[in-house]
């Protein structure tokens, strides 16, 4: 038109493009980098559940101070009497060693059954914790409307001497020390909680799971945060390949060597510390709430659920209605609920699998 120039010129928006994909194609790569190096580390937690399953339980229940617990000592003897402040530094150093041992393992474990299927001891936890993570891996390696919204503020902040590429670096790691301070945390929680109301047991050692102890009482937040990590390290990787392949490194939209080099330093730690610390606390961490996730069935078990659900929302609606429908043998007959009530209600809470 007359008078009016585009916004953008058809060869900033085929940069524009082309970035766009560099950045999706570097964040599923980063993505499942680090998703691969979480389950990596966790390979000595499915010796622990074989352990444990091969236990038969026949040992005796016996009586002991609840400090002499491992998993109490380990978290929360010799640190009652100090500050929060102590366990909240305590919580940030653990994370770079050692995160997850095999007394953690087992109590979280047992924690977990006994929340919410107290009457299946043999319950292959490991096996549904890789479910479950790899479930959240599908929407770790998307990129959301709000992912998307940061990118936009970025661009409009990238002005002189705002130093935007040094925070676009800097916030995603601290977010990430913050994320694995807490989960850390959380299991200090656990234990303290344990100490606080017993004295001694009889048997096995058993924590109580709840939302309280995540912000704001959703343990999906973890997630999230996580997600807006990944995302923001794969922007700056992205952003700095893209930069040195259409520019090439000493150009003046580069910026300092002595930046770049930094930038892209902490980036890669970050991206090690999110595989090698921060996934797998969270893989086993984020179970630790008042719920359990849908992976706890398998396939043919949440099929017919959900087949189930539906035919209970269909009779309610026509509560006049009474059908006979054959069981569903392709699904293995892995489940089988009825309803003899129009109105009847559904109990919620200790599930009990088959």
């Amino acid at each position: 038109m007359q008078g009016k120039v585009p916004l953008l010129s058809s060869e900033a928006i085929h940069q524009l493009h082309i970035f766009i994909f560099v950045l999706a194609v570097t964040h599923f790569v980063l993505s499942a980098i680090t998703v691969l190096l979480g389950i990596a580390q966790t390979r000595n937690w499915r010796h622990w559940e074989a352990k444990i399953q091969e236990n038969d339980g026949g040992a005796p229940q016996m009586i002991k101070h609840v400090q002499e617990f491992k998993f109490i000592q380990d978290h929360f003897k010799g640190h009652r009497k100090r500050s929060k402040i102590f366990g909240w530094m305590r919580s940030f150093f653990k994370q770079f060693y050692g995160s997850v041992t095999d007394e953690d393992y087992t109590t979280m474990r047992l924690g977990f059954i006994m929340k919410h299927c107290k009457g299946t001891p043999k319950f292959n936890f490991y096996s549904y914790m890789i479910r479950a993570l790899e479930f959240d891996f599908k929407k770790v390696v998307g990129i959301s409307w709000y992912l998307w919204a940061m990118l936009m503020i970025f661009l409009l902040l990238n002005v002189q001497g705002w130093y935007v590429y040094i925070w676009i670096t800097l916030v995603p790691f601290i977010m990430l020390l913050v994320v694995g301070s807490k989960m850390e945390h959380i299991i200090t929680e656990l234990a303290y909680e344990v100490a606080q109301k017993h004295t001694a047991i009889r048997g096995d050692l058993v924590v109580a799971p709840s939302d309280d102890f995540f912000w704001f009482h959703r343990p999906k937040l973890v997630l999230l945060l996580i997600h807006v990590v990944l995302f923001q390290n794969a922007f700056e990787i992205a952003f700095f390949f893209w930069l040195l392949v259409t520019y090439g490194f000493k150009s003046c939209i580069m910026g300092k060597p002595a930046y770049v080099i930094t930038r892209i330093v902490i980036s890669v730690i970050c991206q090690l510390l999110c595989g090698y610390s921060t996934l797998p606390l969270y893989a086993i961490v984020s179970h630790m709430g008042t719920s359990f996730k849908k992976t706890i069935f398998d396939d043919n078990v949440t099929e017919g659920l959900v087949n189930w659900a539906e035919k209970a929302r269909r009779r309610t609606r026509n509560p006049n209605k009474i059908t006979t429908e054959p069981i569903d043998e392709a699904n293995g007959g892995a489940v089988q609920m009825t309803n003899t009530h129009a109105n009847s209600s559904v109990e919620q809470g200790t599930a009990r699998l088959l």
